[in-house]
């Protein structure tokens, strides 16, 4: 009979991998909570929502905003700690079917979420994107459309297939009959990006929040609407969540007034 592995050696298995690439963040406010003598936490923060310490896997292009939106939430919600993994959507998903002990999982595409709708609750859309082109600063190879990225010269750079900005990529390239020979393909969007900051590629195709986190090292042509598309950034609490009211507290609050418009303010369209 085939070994089937036991969902404690799956999640004991995909700990070591999540671990690698947490990205924990400071505690902030002055509602910080500590824990007493016994070791143990509040069960609840002031908000009303429950005290804990969420993981939460979320896609490469939610780095920075994030980032912001975590410690917003922590310091409205003392008690509550978020530690965030960031990779491209693909290895999340990989990481969830492994059994990963994490809270919630935000992916940059809807078809990613869907491969693990069994270890979900209900994704709720949060945000939309759009694609631009990366170029160097200043534009020194004058690209100044889609087409453009056809010509052999230039040192163009895209997401993997497998990834969501790569499939965004791919598909309107193809219907613009376009046809690019990257010199590499990356595994996140921001793996793209760095290409094009450090000087590796000439161009690169990246979420219009991600060339806007460093305007001041690359430039962004905009596509025009007929030609690009539109990401959808779905999030879910996961089912093996062993803290699940925090976890879908925090999912909830990311459709709130106050997570859109640090979304927004990010250069993120509304959901």
């Amino acid at each position: 009979m085939p070994f089937t592995p036991t969902l404690t050696g799956r999640r004991a298995a995909a700990a070591a991998l999540t671990a690698a690439l947490l990205v924990p963040l400071a505690a902030c406010g002055d509602g910080d909570t500590t824990e007493d003598a016994a070791g143990s936490r509040p069960s609840a923060s002031a908000s009303g929502a429950p005290a804990a310490q969420l993981t939460v896997l979320a896609a490469a292009s939610l780095t920075d905003v994030f980032k912001a939106a975590g410690a917003a939430y922590e310091k409205t919600h003392p008690g509550t700690r978020i530690t965030f993994s960031f990779a491209g959507s693909q290895e999340l998903v990989a990481q969830v079917a492994q059994g990963s002990p994490a809270d919630a999982l935000v992916t940059a595409d809807t078809k990613s979420m869907d491969k693990v709708k069994a270890d979900t609750g209900t994704p709720t859309v949060i945000a939309r994107n759009r694609l631009v082109i990366a170029t160097g600063e200043g534009n020194p190879h004058k690209v100044d459309e889609l087409k453009d990225l056809a010509d052999t010269r230039l040192k163009v750079v895209l997401a993997a297939p497998e990834v969501p900005a790569g499939k965004y990529s791919k598909k309107i390239l193809d219907a613009q009959k376009i046809t690019v020979k990257p010199v590499s393909q990356e595994p996140n969007v921001r793996a793209v990006l760095s290409k094009v900051e450090l000087g590796e590629a000439d161009a690169g195709l990246v979420y219009k929040t991600d060339a806007a986190s460093a305007a001041d090292r690359v430039d962004a042509v905009e596509i025009p609407d007929a030609q690009n598309a539109i990401a959808a950034y779905p999030a879910a609490t996961l089912k093996e969540s062993a803290n699940a009211e925090a976890a879908a507290a925090f999912v909830a609050w990311l459709s709130s007034p106050e997570a859109q418009k640090i979304l927004q303010d990010a250069g993120f369209q509304r959901p």
